[in-house]
């Protein structure tokens, strides 16, 4: 769990950074454990249920330190959404940040984070009570796929806009099932099987 927290406060702090603001390893830690503590919460109940008092108990603090941090938990759950989507985002990006086009190479680093935090991104991404981590997620997938089609040389007929949808709103169900599954495959065989999917060109019609 140390080993755990240490990574993810690293990982904050390098978020912060690139969106060009600087922040107390401190507070970072302290929003790290209140964060955490909701979505554990969030994986036992639903949001409605949750309490500031529950949040509190769980991360061991007390009511002002959320306080100081989030407005609510609504702008608790919102702030989460947002830096969990960042910092998963964060990980596809190359060691040395060359691109972060959509590419085997992203696809398999997505997977792999996903699978090292199973425990926080399968309540995000499952829980019925907060589709807006979901939603966001397929956003972002789909601003990188529509840069890749927007650069290929696609058959007559075919509209760029439909074709970045469907993959987006496709690769978005294919994690989630992942997910929901116990994530049978490894990050690996994941995107090896999206790649023979599109490569073969099923016709369903």
């Amino acid at each position: 769990m140390l080993s755990f927290l240490l990574r993810n406060e690293q990982r904050m702090l390098d978020v912060f950074r690139k969106e060009g603001k600087t922040m107390d390893r401190r507070i970072v830690r302290s929003r790290q454990m209140i964060m955490q503590a909701f979505i554990g919460l969030l994986g036992e109940q639903e949001f409605e249920r949750v309490t500031i008092q529950g949040i509190a108990d769980r991360a061991n603090v007390n009511r002002g330190t959320i306080y100081l941090h989030f407005t609510d938990k609504y702008d608790l759950l919102e702030q989460s959404v947002e830096t969990y989507l960042m910092m998963l985002a964060d990980s596809c990006v190359p060691e040395d940040g060359a691109t972060n086009e959509l590419s085997r190479e992203l696809l398999i680093r997505a997977f792999t984070y996903l699978k090292e935090h199973a425990e926080i991104y399968g309540v995000l991404i499952t829980n019925k009570g907060i589709p807006t981590f979901r939603h966001r997620m397929t956003q972002m997938i789909e601003a990188n796929i529509t840069l890749v089609v927007n650069q290929m040389k696609l058959e007559t007929g075919i509209h760029r806009d439909v074709l970045a949808q469907f993959l987006s709103v496709s690769i978005t169900g294919l994690i989630e099932w992942w997910v929901v599954q116990s994530m049978p495959y490894t990050p690996e065989e994941m995107v090896e099987q999206m790649a023979r999917v599109l490569e073969a060109r099923l016709q369903l019609w």
